[in-house]
């Protein structure tokens, strides 16, 4: 273990002695004149003292001077310190050399880094018999004192401190992020290709030189052409890759939980020429790599993962300005790449590969290199190891908004590691890891460079080039086999086909369609569930509470009013063709909507208990009059074409109408006339049953409608929720039900099941 810096200890001062009756010292006895000039110190500084209090005191309850009170709590905020941009030469950096540990003038070029914190296990075992790969064990604080295994070289935590690296002073003690040590030594000791892997897992055919392609200089691979993802579309930035292998309902950890549900397979591919995937990520039989959304809510009990991919697939390419997630326990690096190896320490432990990952990925594309995906190349066994959702956090809120800012992050620093730099200083201000990663980065970087690392020579990225349609001669087809799956215990079988095509379906009818939901349930322990349930199908599934949950990516907003913040999301999904509002305490029978249609206005108004007409007058009425009152001010101000159709719409002058509004859909045609009737209720108090049939008689003629909803199943007096005596997977919606736990929803998910089979895999 490291020894750590001790302060030296003060000595304490001698004890006053202990003053008994009769043994006081004596007095000295002062005129008036004379004690206050022995005590002018004294009198200053108390007097200074409470001046000070009193005027602060003052300040403080000062409200009737609001400059002067500011300027006192201006004095009491925190406010952020501006992270600092490292400042430093890269043409001043003097060179590290091995002198410390056993292996000085050791070198090979081609390492496998593994990160070790118990006793070598089987895997490890057979990683040494890897033929021409020298295995380096990074050890932490929770690695056994005596490890030790034939053939590794091991770098206790000790052997690391001796190293002289910059990094060493960011490197938590417990973490397999110290595997970035390991990094450094190996290009130190004269690598060329590092293989990225953990304990647990067995190469495939125990050869990675079968999976991988390993020289990259090789005229063979060179000349050959590799398929790649087809980037006509600018929109698609991130993609699954599972499903290019035969897994469609897996998902890898780091991809953003709202491309969950695009589960369809390529229409065509393009090709590339190999030789510059300087970044060759595998995929992994047995437990391949999935986020613990998926590990616990498809996992049956004890039983372990045993998931196989398609290893006859062909590897597949990603190109600029798509990307996909990366790990830590099965990725090939080549030497070009070698910088992109630095693991993040400000971040989660299960976040800190994928942002790794991406943020490597945008930096590769300057060197004119991509990443490619490879056929299963270990089989990785699983523990059956929890591991709790805190641990990705970092993944599941910011990961979508990060691929965004990369993809259109540009720069104008001259060479590479400039650039390396400055966005991980501008990731810092936009808060996707913190100032430690700024500086960690520094460190990385200067140490890269005084062992030797010579940096890559850049190339014009293709991003702002103007993208070309692929001509039909030049596309590429791959149609990924559909394996079974035993997770949850359900084996897949032929019928499957039929579900899948009836997903795919769905996602082509809702996949541009955004889904505004307000839960007014517990979010923490609903708001992911839904967004699986329902993201599988629509475009985005956003969630809105009563409280904002950054961590879960739900925003505040309050169901009375909740109207006047869907200007706000339509802003930001210009491209939709449609927004579909639901509340929590109704399902969403998808399946049932088919036929419905999307140019249109879908509301509840013929379901009786749904929409209904309350007097303005009489007893009780109090509180309709004044919602009344406010809609005829709201009429009054309505330009022509709207207040028409109200008027025309609306078949009785003394009473208001309201709708309980629990599910309605907006298309893209209306969007503006609704921006403008919020505008136009402006700070009135109107409540949301009243002004969304408002609204929606104002947009359009009643007869208009589509009639999808009118059938749905409404029985708000129902005693007993959540019954089989309520919910019909025929209707198209149906309320109420209440989910507030994951034992709700798999209660729920097992009747949804009855309209879409797959929900059995959810739960």
């Amino acid at each position: 273990m490291l020894v750590q810096d001790r302060s030296t200890p003060q000595p304490s001062k001698p004890q006053q002695p202990f003053l008994t009756a009769g043994h006081f010292p004596q007095s000295k006895i002062f005129t008036f004149p004379q004690w206050v000039s022995f005590n002018l110190f004294k009198i200053t500084t108390i007097s200074f003292l409470t001046l000070n209090i009193a005027a602060l005191f003052f300040l403080y309850n000062a409200n009737d001077s609001p400059s002067t009170f500011l300027c006192f709590n201006k004095s009491h905020l925190k406010i952020p310190k501006p992270i600092e941009f490292p400042k430093f030469s890269f043409k001043s950096i003097k060179p590290i050399s091995d002198k410390s540990s056993n292996y000085a003038s050791f070198g090979s070029d081609r390492w496998v880094v593994v990160s070790v914190s118990d006793y070598p296990s089987d895997s490890l075992r057979k990683l040494v018999k890897l033929k021409r790969w020298q295995v380096l064990a990074i050890g932490n604080s929770r690695t056994p004192v005596d490890w030790s295994l034939k053939g590794v070289i091991y770098l206790s935590m000790d052997d690391q401190a001796k190293l002289d690296f910059r990094v060493l002073d960011y490197l938590p003690y417990d973490s397999y992020v110290r595997k970035t040590v390991g990094y450094l030594f190996a290009i130190q000791h004269g690598a060329k290709m590092i293989y990225d892997t953990d304990d647990r897992g067995d190469v495939v055919d125990g050869d990675l030189g079968e999976h991988f392609d390993l020289k990259l200089s090789n005229v063979d691979v060179m000349q050959e052409k590799l398929l790649q993802y087809s980037n006509e579309n600018p929109n698609r930035t991130v993609v699954n890759p599972y499903i290019h292998f035969g897994q469609r309902s897996i998902w890898p950890r780091g991809l953003p939980l709202e491309n969950v549900g695009e589960v369809g397979h390529e229409e065509f591919y393009s090709e590339v020429f190999g030789g510059l995937q300087y970044i060759q990520q595998g995929i992994s039989n047995g437990l391949p790599d999935v986020d613990s959304v998926f590990y616990f809510t498809r996992r049956s009990g004890s039983e372990a993962f045993d998931i196989r991919f398609d290893e006859r697939a062909p590897k597949v390419a990603l190109p600029q300005g798509m990307m996909v997630p990366l790990n830590s326990f099965n990725t090939l690096f080549h030497s070009n790449a070698f910088w992109s190896l630095m693991l993040p320490v400000s971040v989660s432990t299960m976040a800190s590969d994928v942002l790794r990952g991406y943020w490597a990925q945008r930096l590769l594309w300057e060197i004119g290199g991509y990443v490619v995906v490879y056929p299963p190349t270990i089989y990785r066994y699983d523990k059956i190891e929890s591991y709790p959702f805190v641990e990705e956090k970092d993944l599941h809120i910011n990961v979508g908004r990060l691929i965004k800012f990369l993809v259109t992050w540009r720069s104008t620093k001259i060479n590479l590691f400039e650039k390396i730099l400055e966005l991980s200083y501008l990731m810092a201000k936009e808060g996707f890891w913190t100032e430690k990663e700024v500086k960690f980065t520094a460190a990385w970087l200067q140490d890269l460079l005084a062992v030797g690392y010579i940096q890559p020579k850049q190339k014009a990225i293709k991003l702002d080039q103007p993208r070309t349609a692929i001509g039909l001669a030049d596309r590429k087809e791959f149609i990924p086999r559909k394996l079974p799956s035993v997770h949850l215990g359900v084996k897949e079988s032929e019928t499957v086909n039929y579900e899948i095509g009836n997903l795919i379906r769905w996602r082509k009818f809702f996949g541009n369609v955004v889904m505004i939901m307000f839960v007014s349930g517990p979010v923490e322990l609903t708001a992911l569930e839904w967004k699986l349930l329902y993201g599988r199908v629509f475009k985005s599934v956003v969630i809105l509470s009563d409280g904002a949950k950054t961590e879960l990516a739900v925003e505040q907003a309050t169901l009375d009013q909740v109207y006047k913040h869907l200007p706000k999301i339509f802003d930001r999904f210009t491209s939709a063709e449609g927004f579909l509002f639901l509340q929590d305490n109704t399902i969403l029978n998808y399946w049932n909507l088919l036929q419905a249609d999307k140019s249109k206005l879908w509301i509840t108004d013929k379901v009786p208990q749904s929409w209904t007409t309350a007097s303005i007058y009489g007893k009780d009425s109090e509180w309709f009059s004044k919602q009344a009152d406010m809609v005829k001010k709201v009429v009054s101000t309505m330009p022509v074409h709207l207040q028409v159709s109200y008027k025309e719409s609306s078949t009785r002058e003394q009473g208001l109408n309201i709708c309980s509004s629990e599910v309605f859909y907006i298309p893209r045609q209306f969007v503006g006339d609704f921006v403008d009737l919020v505008g136009l209720v402006g700070k009135f108090e109107i409540h949301n049953k009243v002004a969304v049939p408002l609204f929606f008689m104002a947009m359009d003629l009643p007869h208009k409608y589509d009639s999808v909803l009118n059938t749905m199943i409404y029985k708000p007096e129902t005693s007993s929720s959540n019954s089989s005596n309520i919910y019909s997977a025929q209707a198209p919606a149906v309320h109420p039900w209440t989910v507030s736990s994951e034992s709700d929803f798999i209660k729920l998910m097992r009747f949804m099941a009855t309209g879409d089979p797959l929900l059995m895999e959810l739960f």
